[in-house]
Protein backbone atom coordinates (compact mmCIF):
# COMPACT_ATOMS: atom_id res chain seq x y z
CA UNK A 1 0.00 0.00 0.00
CA UNK A 2 3.02 2.25 -0.20
CA UNK A 3 2.14 5.56 -1.80
CA UNK A 4 -1.50 4.44 -1.97
CA UNK A 5 -0.89 1.39 -4.24
CA UNK A 6 -1.60 -2.18 -3.05
CA UNK A 7 0.81 -5.04 -3.64
CA UNK A 8 -0.57 -8.33 -5.06
CA UNK A 9 -0.39 -9.84 -1.55
CA UNK A 10 -2.40 -6.96 -0.09
CA UNK A 11 -5.01 -7.23 -2.86
CA UNK A 12 -5.35 -10.93 -2.15
CA UNK A 13 -5.83 -10.28 1.58
CA UNK A 14 -8.47 -7.68 0.80
CA UNK A 15 -10.39 -10.12 -1.39
CA UNK A 16 -10.19 -12.83 1.30
CA UNK A 17 -11.47 -10.33 3.86
CA UNK A 18 -14.49 -9.49 1.66
CA UNK A 19 -15.23 -13.17 1.12
CA UNK A 20 -15.03 -13.73 4.86
CA UNK A 21 -17.54 -10.97 5.62
CA UNK A 22 -19.89 -12.29 2.93
CA UNK A 23 -19.72 -15.83 4.31
CA UNK A 24 -20.34 -14.67 7.84
CA UNK A 25 -23.51 -12.94 6.71
CA UNK A 26 -24.87 -16.41 5.85
CA UNK A 27 -25.70 -19.39 8.02
CA UNK A 28 -22.76 -21.69 7.23
CA UNK A 29 -21.92 -25.19 8.38
CA UNK A 30 -19.17 -26.06 10.85
CA UNK A 31 -17.15 -27.62 8.01
CA UNK A 32 -17.18 -24.30 6.17
CA UNK A 33 -16.15 -22.47 9.33
CA UNK A 34 -13.11 -24.77 9.52
CA UNK A 35 -11.83 -23.14 6.36
CA UNK A 36 -11.33 -19.92 8.29
CA UNK A 37 -8.47 -21.67 10.10
CA UNK A 38 -6.53 -21.69 6.84
CA UNK A 39 -7.40 -18.08 6.17
CA UNK A 40 -6.34 -17.03 9.69
CA UNK A 41 -3.01 -18.85 9.30
CA UNK A 42 -2.36 -16.96 6.07
CA UNK A 43 -3.19 -13.64 7.69
CA UNK A 44 -0.83 -14.36 10.58
CA UNK A 45 2.01 -14.95 8.12
CA UNK A 46 1.22 -11.57 6.56
CA UNK A 47 1.53 -9.96 10.00
CA UNK A 48 4.92 -11.63 10.46
CA UNK A 49 6.07 -10.26 7.10
CA UNK A 50 4.88 -6.75 8.00
CA UNK A 51 6.58 -6.95 11.39
CA UNK A 52 9.86 -7.86 9.70
CA UNK A 53 9.49 -5.05 7.17
CA UNK A 54 8.73 -2.48 9.86
CA UNK A 55 11.60 -3.72 12.02
CA UNK A 56 13.97 -3.27 9.05
CA UNK A 57 12.87 0.36 8.59
CA UNK A 58 13.43 1.07 12.29
CA UNK A 59 16.84 -0.58 12.07
CA UNK A 60 17.71 1.70 9.15
CA UNK A 61 16.54 4.65 11.23
CA UNK A 62 18.92 3.67 14.01
CA UNK A 63 21.85 3.40 11.57
CA UNK A 64 21.11 6.81 10.05
CA UNK A 65 20.74 8.35 13.52
CA UNK A 66 24.29 7.32 14.40
CA UNK A 67 25.53 9.13 11.28
CA UNK A 68 23.59 12.36 11.78
CA UNK A 69 21.72 12.70 15.07
CA UNK A 70 20.45 16.26 14.55
CA UNK A 71 19.04 15.52 11.09
CA UNK A 72 17.55 12.08 11.78
CA UNK A 73 16.53 12.58 15.42
CA UNK A 74 13.14 14.31 14.89
CA UNK A 75 12.04 11.77 12.26
CA UNK A 76 13.19 8.79 14.32
CA UNK A 77 11.30 10.11 17.35
CA UNK A 78 8.07 10.16 15.36
CA UNK A 79 8.79 6.71 13.91
CA UNK A 80 9.19 5.22 17.38
CA UNK A 81 5.86 6.70 18.48
CA UNK A 82 4.18 5.30 15.34
CA UNK A 83 5.44 1.82 16.26
CA UNK A 84 4.58 2.20 19.96
CA UNK A 85 0.97 3.18 19.23
CA UNK A 86 0.59 0.38 16.67
CA UNK A 87 1.96 -2.20 19.16
CA UNK A 88 -0.61 -1.12 21.76
CA UNK A 89 -3.51 -1.68 19.35
CA UNK A 90 -2.22 -5.02 18.05
CA UNK A 91 -1.60 -6.28 21.60
CA UNK A 92 -5.04 -5.08 22.69
CA UNK A 93 -6.68 -7.05 19.87
CA UNK A 94 -4.65 -10.14 20.78
CA UNK A 95 -5.70 -9.86 24.43
CA UNK A 96 -9.36 -9.66 23.39
CA UNK A 97 -8.97 -12.78 21.24
CA UNK A 98 -7.86 -14.68 24.34
CA UNK A 99 -10.71 -13.24 26.42
CA UNK A 100 -13.20 -14.44 23.80
CA UNK A 101 -11.67 -17.94 23.88
CA UNK A 102 -11.75 -17.97 27.70
CA UNK A 103 -15.42 -16.98 27.68
CA UNK A 104 -16.18 -19.84 25.25
CA UNK A 105 -14.05 -22.19 27.41
CA UNK A 106 -11.71 -22.98 24.51
CA UNK A 107 -8.71 -23.00 26.86
CA UNK A 108 -6.66 -25.34 24.66
CA UNK A 109 -6.76 -22.94 21.72
CA UNK A 110 -4.32 -20.41 23.16
CA UNK A 111 -1.07 -20.08 25.10
CA UNK A 112 -1.49 -17.71 28.05
CA UNK A 113 2.21 -16.83 28.19
CA UNK A 114 2.96 -16.29 24.49
CA UNK A 115 -0.59 -15.09 23.70
CA UNK A 116 -0.55 -17.21 20.55
CA UNK A 117 -3.93 -18.48 19.31
CA UNK A 118 -4.33 -21.73 17.34
CA UNK A 119 -7.60 -21.50 15.45
CA UNK A 120 -7.51 -25.22 14.62
CA UNK A 121 -7.95 -26.14 18.32
CA UNK A 122 -11.14 -24.10 18.75
CA UNK A 123 -14.12 -26.32 19.48
CA UNK A 124 -16.92 -23.75 19.61
CA UNK A 125 -16.25 -22.13 16.25
CA UNK A 126 -19.91 -21.33 15.73
CA UNK A 127 -20.27 -19.61 19.12
CA UNK A 128 -21.76 -16.14 18.58
CA UNK A 129 -22.27 -15.28 22.26
CA UNK A 130 -18.60 -15.01 23.28
CA UNK A 131 -17.53 -12.38 20.67
CA UNK A 132 -20.65 -10.29 21.29
CA UNK A 133 -20.24 -10.43 25.07
CA UNK A 134 -16.56 -9.41 25.08
CA UNK A 135 -16.61 -6.93 22.20
CA UNK A 136 -20.14 -5.43 22.15
CA UNK A 137 -22.21 -6.08 25.29
CA UNK A 138 -25.80 -5.01 25.86
CA UNK A 139 -25.06 -1.27 25.48
CA UNK A 140 -22.19 -1.34 23.04
CA UNK A 141 -19.85 -0.41 25.90
CA UNK A 142 -17.36 -3.27 25.78
CA UNK A 143 -13.93 -3.79 24.21
CA UNK A 144 -15.16 -3.20 20.64
CA UNK A 145 -15.85 0.45 21.43
CA UNK A 146 -12.40 0.84 23.03
CA UNK A 147 -10.79 -0.75 19.99
CA UNK A 148 -12.66 1.58 17.62
CA UNK A 149 -11.55 4.65 19.62
CA UNK A 150 -7.94 3.44 19.66
CA UNK A 151 -7.95 2.97 15.89
CA UNK A 152 -9.57 6.37 15.34
CA UNK A 153 -7.00 8.11 17.56
CA UNK A 154 -4.18 6.32 15.75
CA UNK A 155 -5.62 7.24 12.35
CA UNK A 156 -6.06 10.90 13.34
CA UNK A 157 -2.51 11.06 14.68
CA UNK A 158 -1.03 9.60 11.50
CA UNK A 159 -2.97 11.78 9.04
CA UNK A 160 -2.57 15.06 11.00
CA UNK A 161 0.88 14.70 12.56
CA UNK A 162 2.83 12.26 10.39
CA UNK A 163 1.59 12.32 6.78
CA UNK A 164 -0.09 15.74 6.80
CA UNK A 165 1.92 17.26 3.92
CA UNK A 166 0.28 17.88 0.55
CA UNK A 167 2.68 15.48 -1.19
CA UNK A 168 1.62 12.64 1.13
CA UNK A 169 -1.98 12.66 -0.14
CA UNK A 170 -1.98 9.08 -1.56
CA UNK A 171 -0.37 7.70 1.61
CA UNK A 172 -2.88 9.57 3.75
CA UNK A 173 -5.80 8.09 1.79
CA UNK A 174 -4.33 4.60 2.14
CA UNK A 175 -4.02 4.99 5.94
CA UNK A 176 -7.55 6.40 6.21
CA UNK A 177 -8.86 3.40 4.28
CA UNK A 178 -6.92 0.86 6.35
CA UNK A 179 -8.09 2.35 9.66
CA UNK A 180 -11.63 3.13 8.57
CA UNK A 181 -14.08 2.65 11.46
CA UNK A 182 -17.27 3.99 9.87
CA UNK A 183 -20.41 1.88 9.82
CA UNK A 184 -22.65 1.23 6.82
CA UNK A 185 -26.45 1.79 6.60
CA UNK A 186 -28.18 -1.59 6.43
CA UNK A 187 -31.79 -2.58 5.79
CA UNK A 188 -31.46 -6.04 7.26
CA UNK A 189 -29.79 -7.32 10.39
CA UNK A 190 -28.07 -10.69 10.63
CA UNK A 191 -30.83 -13.22 11.10
CA UNK A 192 -33.19 -11.66 8.58
CA UNK A 193 -35.05 -9.14 10.77
CA UNK A 194 -36.09 -6.11 8.73
CA UNK A 195 -35.29 -2.57 9.95
CA UNK A 196 -35.75 0.89 8.42
CA UNK A 197 -32.33 2.00 7.11
CA UNK A 198 -30.85 1.44 10.55
CA UNK A 199 -27.15 2.27 10.86
CA UNK A 200 -25.25 -0.44 12.67
CA UNK A 201 -22.30 0.47 14.81
CA UNK A 202 -18.83 -0.54 13.64
CA UNK A 203 -18.61 -2.82 16.68
CA UNK A 204 -21.90 -4.56 15.82
CA UNK A 205 -20.91 -5.13 12.20
CA UNK A 206 -17.61 -6.75 13.18
CA UNK A 207 -18.39 -8.70 16.36
CA UNK A 208 -22.14 -9.20 16.89
CA UNK A 209 -24.12 -12.25 15.69
CA UNK A 210 -21.00 -13.63 14.02
CA UNK A 211 -19.40 -17.04 14.68
CA UNK A 212 -16.30 -17.09 16.88
CA UNK A 213 -13.92 -18.44 14.23
CA UNK A 214 -14.93 -15.73 11.81
CA UNK A 215 -14.57 -12.97 14.43
CA UNK A 216 -11.05 -14.10 15.29
CA UNK A 217 -10.14 -13.96 11.61
CA UNK A 218 -11.66 -10.47 11.37
CA UNK A 219 -9.58 -9.39 14.36
CA UNK A 220 -6.44 -10.75 12.69
CA UNK A 221 -7.38 -8.70 9.63
CA UNK A 222 -7.67 -5.60 11.83
CA UNK A 223 -4.18 -6.28 13.17
CA UNK A 224 -2.94 -6.41 9.57
CA UNK A 225 -4.61 -3.07 8.85
CA UNK A 226 -2.85 -1.48 11.82
CA UNK A 227 0.52 -2.91 10.76
CA UNK A 228 -0.07 -1.76 7.18
CA UNK A 229 -0.79 1.80 8.40
CA UNK A 230 2.30 1.62 10.57
CA UNK A 231 4.35 0.46 7.58
CA UNK A 232 3.08 3.31 5.37
CA UNK A 233 3.93 5.89 8.06
CA UNK A 234 7.40 4.46 8.79
CA UNK A 235 8.39 4.39 5.12
CA UNK A 236 7.17 7.97 4.68
CA UNK A 237 9.10 9.20 7.74
CA UNK A 238 12.27 7.45 6.61
CA UNK A 239 12.00 9.11 3.19
CA UNK A 240 11.84 12.52 4.88
CA UNK A 241 15.42 12.16 6.13
CA UNK A 242 16.73 12.87 2.65
CA UNK A 243 13.70 14.71 1.27
CA UNK A 244 15.47 18.06 1.48
CA UNK A 245 18.76 16.84 -0.03
CA UNK A 246 19.81 18.31 -3.36
CA UNK A 247 20.72 15.92 -6.15
CA UNK A 248 23.79 16.81 -8.11
CA UNK A 249 21.81 16.65 -11.33
CA UNK A 250 19.96 19.74 -10.11
CA UNK A 251 22.87 21.86 -8.93
CA UNK A 252 23.24 25.44 -10.14
CA UNK A 253 25.84 28.17 -9.95
CA UNK A 254 25.17 30.62 -7.13
CA UNK A 255 26.48 34.17 -6.77
CA UNK A 256 25.82 36.24 -3.65
CA UNK A 257 27.04 39.85 -3.96
CA UNK A 258 27.39 42.25 -1.06
CA UNK A 259 25.28 44.62 -3.20
CA UNK A 260 24.32 45.19 -6.82
CA UNK A 261 24.61 48.93 -6.22
CA UNK A 262 27.88 50.35 -4.92
CA UNK A 263 29.17 53.86 -4.42
CA UNK A 264 32.19 55.11 -6.28
CA UNK A 265 35.34 54.38 -4.35
CA UNK A 266 33.87 51.31 -2.66
CA UNK A 267 34.48 47.67 -3.58
CA UNK A 268 32.07 45.20 -5.15
CA UNK A 269 32.28 41.78 -3.46
CA UNK A 270 30.46 38.54 -4.31
CA UNK A 271 30.56 34.92 -3.16
CA UNK A 272 30.43 32.35 -5.97
CA UNK A 273 29.62 28.70 -5.27
CA UNK A 274 27.52 25.68 -6.24
CA UNK A 275 24.19 25.41 -4.49
CA UNK A 276 25.01 21.73 -3.81
CA UNK A 277 28.71 21.08 -3.40
CA UNK A 278 30.93 18.15 -2.46
CA UNK A 279 33.52 18.93 0.21
CA UNK A 280 35.77 16.17 -1.15
CA UNK A 281 35.95 17.73 -4.63
CA UNK A 282 36.23 21.54 -4.74
CA UNK A 283 35.06 23.24 -7.94
CA UNK A 284 37.11 25.40 -10.27
CA UNK A 285 35.63 28.86 -10.78
CA UNK A 286 36.60 30.99 -13.79
CA UNK A 287 35.36 34.59 -14.08
CA UNK A 288 35.69 37.39 -16.63
CA UNK A 289 34.30 40.91 -17.02
CA UNK A 290 33.19 40.32 -20.60
CA UNK A 291 29.41 40.72 -21.13
CA UNK A 292 29.37 37.25 -22.79
CA UNK A 293 31.42 35.21 -20.34
CA UNK A 294 30.92 31.73 -21.87
CA UNK A 295 29.95 29.79 -25.00
CA UNK A 296 26.92 27.50 -25.19
CA UNK A 297 26.04 24.70 -27.61
CA UNK A 298 22.62 23.04 -27.74
CA UNK A 299 22.83 19.27 -27.46
CA UNK A 300 19.43 17.60 -27.75
CA UNK A 301 17.06 19.34 -25.31
CA UNK A 302 19.84 20.85 -23.18
CA UNK A 303 22.93 23.05 -23.52
CA UNK A 304 26.61 22.44 -22.94
CA UNK A 305 28.81 25.30 -21.72
CA UNK A 306 32.52 26.08 -21.94
CA UNK A 307 34.98 28.96 -21.63
CA UNK A 308 35.16 31.23 -24.65
CA UNK A 309 38.37 31.26 -26.61
CA UNK A 310 40.24 34.56 -26.56
CA UNK A 311 38.91 35.72 -23.18
CA UNK A 312 41.10 36.24 -20.15
CA UNK A 313 39.66 34.39 -17.18
CA UNK A 314 40.53 34.78 -13.52
CA UNK A 315 40.45 31.52 -11.55
CA UNK A 316 39.13 32.21 -8.08
CA UNK A 317 40.84 30.78 -5.05
CA UNK A 318 38.68 28.06 -3.47
CA UNK A 319 39.81 27.10 0.07
CA UNK A 320 39.96 23.34 0.60
CA UNK A 321 36.60 21.91 1.60
CA UNK A 322 34.71 25.21 1.27
CA UNK A 323 33.37 24.80 -2.26
CA UNK A 324 33.28 28.61 -2.52
CA UNK A 325 35.31 31.35 -4.16
CA UNK A 326 35.14 35.13 -3.67
CA UNK A 327 35.18 37.57 -6.61
CA UNK A 328 36.32 41.17 -6.02
CA UNK A 329 36.25 44.10 -8.39
CA UNK A 330 37.04 47.75 -7.49
CA UNK A 331 34.35 50.31 -8.33
CA UNK A 332 36.67 52.88 -9.92
CA UNK A 333 34.45 53.93 -12.82
CA UNK A 334 30.78 54.85 -12.92
CA UNK A 335 28.16 52.79 -14.76
CA UNK A 336 26.79 49.24 -15.09
CA UNK A 337 29.45 46.51 -14.79
CA UNK A 338 29.08 42.99 -16.23
CA UNK A 339 30.87 39.88 -15.10
CA UNK A 340 30.34 36.12 -15.13
CA UNK A 341 31.92 32.82 -15.98
CA UNK A 342 31.59 29.09 -15.40
CA UNK A 343 32.02 26.63 -12.53
CA UNK A 344 33.57 23.24 -13.20
CA UNK A 345 33.23 20.28 -10.82
CA UNK A 346 34.79 16.92 -11.65
CA UNK A 347 33.25 13.81 -10.09
CA UNK A 348 33.03 10.05 -10.68
CA UNK A 349 30.47 10.53 -13.45
CA UNK A 350 32.42 13.24 -15.26
CA UNK A 351 32.70 17.03 -15.17
CA UNK A 352 29.70 19.23 -14.37
CA UNK A 353 29.85 22.73 -15.88
CA UNK A 354 27.45 25.48 -14.76
CA UNK A 355 27.41 29.03 -16.19
CA UNK A 356 26.48 32.32 -14.52
CA UNK A 357 26.11 36.00 -15.41
CA UNK A 358 25.90 38.98 -13.05
CA UNK A 359 25.94 42.78 -13.19
CA UNK A 360 26.18 45.63 -10.71
CA UNK A 361 25.96 49.43 -10.82
CA UNK A 362 28.72 51.82 -9.75
CA UNK A 363 27.22 55.21 -8.83
CA UNK A 364 28.24 58.42 -7.17
CA UNK A 365 27.68 58.60 -3.43
CA UNK A 366 24.24 60.20 -3.29
CA UNK A 367 23.93 61.91 0.09
CA UNK A 368 20.63 63.51 1.10
CA UNK A 369 20.45 65.87 4.07
CA UNK A 370 16.90 67.19 4.14
CA UNK A 371 15.56 69.47 6.85
CA UNK A 372 11.98 68.33 7.34
CA UNK A 373 10.69 71.83 8.14
CA UNK A 374 12.53 74.35 5.90
CA UNK A 375 15.90 75.14 4.29
CA UNK A 376 17.54 76.89 7.25
CA UNK A 377 18.26 76.11 10.88
CA UNK A 378 16.65 78.35 13.51
CA UNK A 379 18.11 79.25 16.87
CA UNK A 380 16.32 78.16 20.01
CA UNK A 381 14.19 75.42 18.41
CA UNK A 382 14.54 71.72 17.48
CA UNK A 383 15.32 71.49 13.75
CA UNK A 384 14.44 67.95 12.48
CA UNK A 385 16.66 66.63 9.66
CA UNK A 386 16.44 63.40 7.64
CA UNK A 387 19.76 61.96 6.43
CA UNK A 388 20.19 59.12 3.91
CA UNK A 389 22.92 57.65 1.71
CA UNK A 390 21.95 55.66 -1.39
CA UNK A 391 22.76 51.99 -1.00
CA UNK A 392 23.58 52.23 2.73
CA UNK A 393 21.38 51.02 5.58
CA UNK A 394 20.22 53.75 8.02
CA UNK A 395 21.92 52.10 10.99
CA UNK A 396 25.27 52.44 9.18
CA UNK A 397 24.94 56.27 8.86
CA UNK A 398 25.87 59.01 11.34
CA UNK A 399 26.63 62.75 11.19
CA UNK A 400 28.62 65.59 12.73
CA UNK A 401 27.46 69.25 12.72
CA UNK A 402 29.44 72.49 13.10
CA UNK A 403 27.96 75.41 15.11
CA UNK A 404 25.26 73.14 16.53
CA UNK A 405 24.48 70.27 18.80
CA UNK A 406 22.63 67.23 17.47
CA UNK A 407 20.89 64.08 18.68
CA UNK A 408 19.19 61.15 16.98
CA UNK A 409 15.47 60.62 17.54
CA UNK A 410 13.91 57.67 15.77
CA UNK A 411 14.92 57.82 12.12
CA UNK A 412 15.77 61.56 12.13
CA UNK A 413 18.27 63.96 13.69
CA UNK A 414 17.47 67.03 15.80
CA UNK A 415 19.78 69.98 15.12
CA UNK A 416 20.12 72.74 17.74
CA UNK A 417 22.20 75.68 16.39
CA UNK A 418 24.41 77.69 18.74
CA UNK A 419 24.70 81.12 17.06
CA UNK A 420 23.61 82.91 13.85
CA UNK A 421 25.74 82.27 10.79
CA UNK A 422 26.36 78.96 9.01
CA UNK A 423 26.40 75.28 9.98
CA UNK A 424 27.84 72.30 8.11
CA UNK A 425 26.29 68.81 8.31
CA UNK A 426 28.89 66.13 7.52
CA UNK A 427 27.56 62.64 6.71
CA UNK A 428 29.49 59.42 7.40
CA UNK A 429 28.72 55.81 6.47
CA UNK A 430 30.24 52.58 7.76
CA UNK A 431 30.96 50.33 4.76
CA UNK A 432 32.73 46.99 5.10
CA UNK A 433 33.63 47.95 8.66
CA UNK A 434 35.25 51.29 7.66
CA UNK A 435 33.80 54.74 8.53
CA UNK A 436 33.88 57.01 5.47
CA UNK A 437 32.79 60.58 4.79
CA UNK A 438 30.04 60.52 2.18
CA UNK A 439 29.33 64.24 1.78
CA UNK A 440 28.49 67.52 3.52
CA UNK A 441 25.92 70.30 3.23
CA UNK A 442 25.89 73.94 4.38
CA UNK A 443 22.91 75.54 6.16
CA UNK A 444 22.18 79.12 7.23
CA UNK A 445 21.48 79.68 10.92
CA UNK A 446 18.87 82.39 11.62
CA UNK A 447 16.87 83.65 14.54
CA UNK A 448 13.18 82.83 14.72
CA UNK A 449 11.10 85.67 13.17
CA UNK A 450 8.87 87.79 15.38
CA UNK A 451 5.26 86.73 15.86
CA UNK A 452 2.30 88.99 15.13
CA UNK A 453 0.23 90.44 17.98
CA UNK A 454 -3.52 89.88 17.60
CA UNK A 455 -6.80 90.45 19.41
CA UNK A 456 -9.86 88.52 18.25
CA UNK A 457 -7.66 87.15 15.42
CA UNK A 458 -7.27 90.73 14.10
CA UNK A 459 -4.11 92.76 13.63
CA UNK A 460 -6.10 96.04 13.59
CA UNK A 461 -8.87 97.77 11.65
CA UNK A 462 -12.54 98.19 12.43
CA UNK A 463 -14.00 96.26 15.37
CA UNK A 464 -17.26 96.34 17.31
CA UNK A 465 -16.84 97.98 20.71
CA UNK A 466 -18.70 95.21 22.57
CA UNK A 467 -16.58 92.50 20.88
CA UNK A 468 -13.35 94.26 21.82
CA UNK A 469 -14.50 94.79 25.39
CA UNK A 470 -15.31 91.05 25.67
CA UNK A 471 -11.78 89.89 24.72
CA UNK A 472 -9.56 88.44 27.44
CA UNK A 473 -6.22 89.68 26.15
CA UNK A 474 -3.55 89.78 23.46
CA UNK A 475 -2.00 86.73 21.78
CA UNK A 476 1.14 86.26 19.64
CA UNK A 477 0.76 84.19 16.47
CA UNK A 478 3.47 82.84 14.11
CA UNK A 479 2.32 83.52 10.56
CA UNK A 480 3.55 81.34 7.66
CA UNK A 481 6.04 79.49 9.86
CA UNK A 482 6.35 75.67 9.76
CA UNK A 483 7.54 75.23 13.34
CA UNK A 484 4.99 74.89 16.09
CA UNK A 485 6.37 77.65 18.32
CA UNK A 486 4.67 79.41 21.23
CA UNK A 487 5.34 83.08 22.10
CA UNK A 488 3.82 84.53 25.27
CA UNK A 489 2.78 88.18 25.60
CA UNK A 490 4.38 89.60 28.76
CA UNK A 491 3.36 93.29 28.57
CA UNK A 492 1.20 95.73 26.57
CA UNK A 493 -0.44 99.18 26.91
CA UNK A 494 -3.97 100.25 25.87
CA UNK A 495 -4.38 103.99 25.07
CA UNK A 496 -7.15 106.24 23.69
CA UNK A 497 -8.04 109.98 23.50
CA UNK A 498 -10.86 110.90 25.91
CA UNK A 499 -12.17 114.49 25.87
CA UNK A 500 -8.94 115.71 24.34
CA UNK A 501 -6.67 113.91 26.78
CA UNK A 502 -4.68 110.72 26.20
CA UNK A 503 -5.50 108.02 28.70
CA UNK A 504 -3.46 104.79 28.89
CA UNK A 505 -3.20 101.72 31.11
CA UNK A 506 -0.51 99.00 31.09
CA UNK A 507 -0.87 95.23 31.66
CA UNK A 508 2.10 93.15 32.85
CA UNK A 509 0.66 89.97 31.37
CA UNK A 510 -1.16 88.86 28.26
CA UNK A 511 -4.62 89.69 29.71
CA UNK A 512 -6.60 92.94 29.74
CA UNK A 513 -6.72 94.66 33.14
CA UNK A 514 -10.04 95.99 34.53
CA UNK A 515 -8.82 99.56 33.88
CA UNK A 516 -8.10 98.70 30.23
CA UNK A 517 -11.54 97.09 29.81
CA UNK A 518 -13.31 100.11 31.43
CA UNK A 519 -11.41 102.46 29.14
CA UNK A 520 -12.62 100.55 26.06
CA UNK A 521 -16.21 100.55 27.33
CA UNK A 522 -16.15 104.33 27.95
CA UNK A 523 -15.30 105.16 24.36
CA UNK A 524 -17.74 106.12 21.64
CA UNK A 525 -18.26 104.85 18.11
CA UNK A 526 -15.52 106.19 15.80
CA UNK A 527 -12.87 106.43 18.55
CA UNK A 528 -9.46 104.81 18.00
CA UNK A 529 -7.94 102.33 20.46
CA UNK A 530 -4.21 101.68 20.42
CA UNK A 531 -2.59 98.52 21.83
CA UNK A 532 1.12 99.33 21.86
CA UNK A 533 4.45 98.65 23.57
CA UNK A 534 3.67 94.95 23.15
CA UNK A 535 6.39 92.56 24.31
CA UNK A 536 6.59 88.78 23.91
CA UNK A 537 8.97 86.04 25.04
CA UNK A 538 9.77 83.06 22.73
CA UNK A 539 11.21 79.57 23.31
CA UNK A 540 14.76 80.94 23.17
CA UNK A 541 14.04 83.20 26.17
CA UNK A 542 14.56 86.49 24.35
CA UNK A 543 12.05 89.36 24.62
CA UNK A 544 10.66 90.59 21.30
CA UNK A 545 8.90 93.99 20.75
CA UNK A 546 5.84 93.58 18.54
CA UNK A 547 4.00 95.98 16.25
CA UNK A 548 1.15 98.24 17.53
CA UNK A 549 -2.46 97.20 17.00
CA UNK A 550 -4.76 100.09 15.91
CA UNK A 551 -8.52 99.49 16.23
CA UNK A 552 -11.38 101.84 15.19
CA UNK A 553 -14.61 101.24 17.10
CA UNK A 554 -17.89 100.83 15.20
Amino acid sequence: MAHGKETPRQKMIGMMYLVLMAMLALNVSKEVLDTFDVLDDGLKKTIETLDQTNAKVLSDFAAQYELNKSKVGPWQEKALKVKEDADKIVEFIQDKKIEILKFSKDLEAFDEQSKNVNARDIKSKDNTEAPANIMVGDNNDRAGRDLRLMMEDYRNYLVTQVVASESAGPIRKSIESALNTSSEPMREKHGGDKVDTETHSWESEHFENLPLSGVLTIMTGLQINVRNAESEALKYLYAQISAGDVNFNKISATVIPNSNYIIKGNEYRAEVFLAASDTTADPKIFVTTDPNPYDSVKVGESYEYKRREGLNYQELDVPKGSGMGVFKMPGTALGMKNWGGIIELTGPSGTIIKPFKKKFLVAEGAVTVAPTKMNVFYLGVDNPVDVSVAGVQPDKIDISVTNARHEKRGGSYIIKPIRPGNAFVVVYATIDGERREMGRKEFRVKTVPNPVAMVNNQKGGAINQNILAAQLGVVAEMENFDFDLKFTITEFTVSAVVQGFVREFTSKSNRFTPEQQNLIKSLSRGNNVYIQDIKAVGPDGSTRPLSTINFKLN
